[in-house]
């Protein structure tokens, strides 16, 4: 494919320098694994037919509460941003489509920037609307809600802006709107708790009614902030509730730093599944709250249980399964590349481990009370170490090896520094 930001040629070499390394290393696996009775090739194929979505303001460096410390090189629009979410794919082959966020990834021309993204061997994944903040020029404030705002001429901005992210998404041949609303309250008597979720549920629907036959509307939960007393939406109660009453095409959405500390959210997975609402993830990682830290950099076990429920809904589907998987983090300290492609891999590492999962000694233990048996079932593929896998799919779909290697090598940000306009410093959200 022409287009592509890196040098297929240099990604060629750096290969071939370490490929008798890795089919060493990946022979070894399928011997081991094989002695488990599982066929490494099999894994691979599952693997190389796993993808994420990036977001596109992932591309860039988010910010503490307090400052934003950009880096030279950054991207500054969004076609820039495809640029660099392009570089990811093209060395971690697993992200082939971008979630683009509106207004800040507005554009003259849609379907120009749909053949952009498609030269750079990209796609579009869901469109996310923003009534979270005002922009230049809105005409009223969200600063006592959007879509559950007390005040009608409010509401009906708020879902006349949801509406327009559909129509963008169509011509950019999304299939999916998310939604998450910031709407709540820091005060108690701020709000009726009971008519603020009743008029979301009057907005929603208004915008549900909006959606294409073929699309889905996910619905995010998120337990505060910025509301630090009351959420309008602030869990996967509310958001399966919400999503049953607004119909088939409503599922619900969870990031996974949007929960109480030590909420078990592999149970969610599962509970959501059941009854057939799970409509996609935002990966991230979390220490105290939604920090969006990279993605498997604080828990990676809790990761792995995540996937291994999701892999037990891929071996027992409901109607609709077919989750939405997205790179949801906030890059502060790091290359924004770097972090995406490191999160990429300990995604795909995760789904690799819980595929591996003996499933019929699992399910034995369980009916047999064995608790032990069914902890070492779950934790003897977790603690395989599967980068083998997750690099030779890489290698055989035209991607790098060792990808923070290749990317460093490639010297992109330091061209980018040189060709991009400068991104100024910023107060943070404080």
């Amino acid at each position: 494919m022409t287009g592509l930001p890196l040098c297929g040629d240099q990604i060629a070499d750096h290969n071939a320098a370490r490929y008798d390394a890795l089919r060493d290393e990946y022979d070894s696996l399928g011997r081991a694994l094989e002695r488990r009775g599982i066929d490494v090739e099999a894994v691979k194929a599952k693997v190389a037919d796993f993808s994420v979505a990036l977001p596109t303001w992932g591309s860039g460096v988010g910010g503490t509460r307090f400052a934003k410390f950009p880096i030279p090189g950054e991207p500054t629009n969004i076609h820039e941003k495809l640029e660099d979410c392009a570089v990811v794919q093209q060395l971690g082959r697993a992200t082939p489509r971008v979630s683009p966020h509106f207004p800040w990834d507005r554009v003259a021309d849609y379907v120009g920037l749909r053949e952009e993204a498609s030269a750079l061997g990209l796609g579009f994944d869901a469109v996310n609307s923003n009534t979270f903040q005002d922009q230049e020029g809105q005409t009223l404030s969200y600063k006592h809600g959007s879509l559950t705002a007390t005040a009608p001429a409010v509401r009906a901005q708020a879902i006349e802006h949801n509406i327009e992210c559909i129509e963008i998404g169509r011509v950019l041949g999304s299939k999916a709107l998310t939604v998450w609303l910031a709407d709540g309250t820091n005060f108690p008597g701020q709000q009726s708790l009971g008519a603020s979720l009743d008029r979301y549920l009057d907005s929603a629907s208004q915008i549900y009614k909006a959606l294409p036959t073929d699309w889905r509307m996910l619905l995010e939960h998120k337990m505060f902030e910025p509301a630090f007393y009351s959420t309008v939406i602030s869990d996967w109660g509310s958001s399966i509730l919400a999503a049953q009453q607004l119909g088939p095409k409503a599922q619900c959405l969870v990031d996974l730093g949007h929960h109480a500390p030590n909420v078990n959210i592999e149970q969610i997975v599962a509970r959501l599944h059941r009854f057939g609402k799970l409509g996609g993830f935002h990966f991230n990682d979390s220490k105290y709250g939604d920090d969006d830290l990279d993605c498997g950099s604080i828990n990676p076990h809790q990761l792995f249980l995540i996937f291994n429920e999701l892999v037990e809904a891929e071996l027992a589907p409901r109607d609709g399964f077919n989750p939405a998987y997205m790179i949801d983090q906030s890059h502060n300290v790091t290359d924004p590349i770097e972090s995406m492609l490191s999160s990429a891999e300990a995604i795909l590492g995760a789904y690799a481990k819980a595929v591996i999962v003996d499933r019929e000694a699992l399910r034995h233990a369980q009916a047999d009370n064995d608790v032990m048996m069914g902890f070492q079932a779950l934790r003897r593929a977790y603690r395989t170490d599967v980068s083998p896998i997750l690099a030779m799919a890489r290698l055989e779909a035209g991607g790098a090896i060792d990808v923070l290697d290749m990317y460093r090598t490639s010297g992109w940000r330091d061209r980018k520094a040189q060709e991009r306009k400068a991104v100024r410093l910023g107060a943070g959200i404080v």
